[in-house]
């Protein structure tokens, strides 16, 4: 059973230790900027030099805009689980009476929050600077969104239980992964445009039915609603399966005691 309080209390933590380090916050922020400022400068660069008839604010800045949300609620799992690496207090939480299901509950509620920060800069700056108005994807922003999101916080989790199992080094094999997948996921291009093995992979992969879906919106189709329901239910299967595989390596570091002698080098 999760309990409020203890959810709360590993949120507070971090809010805590961005109120005594601001400079923690810039990162979070100061990447999105150059991100939109970078795409929007191209956008409305490809607008003045183009015949076509395709708006390229909102199918490319706003495939940006989106990927970005994904990533930052990715790492607003996986940072707030490494800030108790880096600080070797991971082992003190779970010597109190907080479980992992309220633990994992904190991280995606930090997630929650340092994403929608990240998300509500982002499209001000947007707005502002370049125009971009998400009323333009109408009713399927929400399950846009919700694909995103809730993939972001599998890819999160699944990240956080390969760094738990093999050992804090392993952190650096976490940072590449939203640039990996984006290739499959189709954030700036059609699907059918990869090669077919590449296909079948992005198949499997729900962001892909959200850009997909993205560009037939701006391309004045109506939205691909079956599309975005085997992506809700991929996104939901995948978080099922992070959260089973974040148990499962708990469990094993505590039995094999690989947690009690957690370093800074990898844990073989």
């Amino acid at each position: 059973m999760i309990s409020l309080n203890r959810v709360g209390a590993v949120a507070l933590r971090l809010f805590y230790l961005y109120r005594g380090s601001p400079a923690r916050l810039v990162p979070m922020l100061i990447w999105v900027v150059v991100d939109v400022l970078l795409w929007g400068l191209l956008t409305r660069y490809l607008n003045t030099v183009s015949n076509s008839s395709i708006n390229f604010v909102p199918a490319l800045l706003g495939a940006v805009l989106f990927w970005d949300f994904l990533t930052r609620v990715m790492q607003g799992v996986t940072m707030a689980f490494f800030e108790d690496v880096w600080s070797r207090n991971f082992l003190n939480l779970f010597a109190t009476p907080l479980t992992v299901l309220d633990y994992l509950a904190g991280l995606i509620l930090c997630s929650i929050v340092t994403s929608l920060i990240s998300m509500t800069v982002m499209l001000a700056f947007a707005r502002i600077g370049f125009g971009l108005s998400l009323a333009t994807f109408g009713a399927a922003l929400a399950p846009f969104l919700f694909v995103l999101f809730v993939t972001g916080i599998a890819l999160g989790v699944m990240a956080s239980a390969l760094v738990m199992r093999l050992g804090p080094a392993a952190e650096w094999l976490i940072w590449p992964i939203p640039m990996v997948l984006a290739p499959f996921a189709g954030v700036f291009y059609p699907i059918s445009a990869l090669p077919t093995p590449m296909q079948a992979i992005a198949r499997i992969l729900p962001p892909s039915y959200v850009f997909e879906g993205m560009r037939a919106i701006v391309t004045g189709e109506a939205p691909p609603w079956n599309k975005l329901v085997i992506a809700v239910a991929l996104s939901l299967v995948y978080l099922i399966l992070a959260v089973w595989l974040f148990f499962r390596v708990y469990t094993q570091v505590i039995a094999n005691g690989l947690l009690a002698r957690y370093s800074a080098e990898s844990v073989s």
